[in-house]
């Protein structure tokens, strides 16, 4: 299959910008973790005959990783265009389109993953947009955790799929679809 110049930038800009959320999924539950960093910075402090409260320590923690989790947010942006083009492209860009019917077994379940993790990425992005804009929408703190609760169980979905993806193309592209990994950078069959 040849992929249009249009799938093609849109395909790595969205594993960019997902690969980009993931990251800082993963520094705010790691190395910014708040409550790991109030506990050092309390500590660090009180070494330094500073003594802060718990309270004062989580504020600091959070100041930290403020900015990445403003990348987050940008990222979250991003995304959001990113559907909205890859609808448009669904509906306008006839070369990323297979007749259902004439697949596989296999092309269809893969095909069915795709429409599991399009579905999921526009889950995130609504609730995402819910949780940021919780207030303007007139919904309660409580019910914005709750909304982030349920956000940060379906991530997983995206965190098995994205290595899930990759591991499948590579198999694919040394098996029985030799150049798809070349054809979704140069769009060369």
């Amino acid at each position: 299959m040849k992929y249009s110049i249009s799938f093609r930038i849109w395909h790595w800009l969205n594993a960019i910008v997902v690969l980009g959320l993931l990251a800082t999924v993963f520094l705010r539950k790691t190395f910014l973790s708040w409550r790991t960093n109030s506990e050092i910075l309390m500590n660090k402090l009180f070494d330094m005959d500073i003594e802060i409260s718990i309270e004062q320590a989580k504020i600091l923690a959070k100041a930290v990783r403020a900015g990445m989790w403003e990348w987050h947010i940008i990222l979250g942006y991003a995304l959001v265009f990113l559907i909205l083009f890859r609808i448009f492209l669904y509906f306008k860009d006839t070369s990323i389109r297979e007749s259902f019917s004439s697949l596989t077994l296999h092309k269809k379940m893969v095909h069915l993953s795709y429409y599991v993790i399009y579905a999921t990425l526009i889950f995130m992005s609504i609730t995402g947009f819910m949780i940021h804009f919780y207030q303007d929408l007139g919904l309660l703190k409580d019910t914005a955790h709750d909304i982030k609760e349920i956000h940060e169980l379906v991530f997983n979905i995206i965190l098995y799929f994205v290595p899930l993806h990759i591991a499948g193309v590579i198999i694919a592209d040394n098996r029985d679809e030799k150049g798809l990994i070349s054809t979704m950078i140069n769009g060369k069959e």
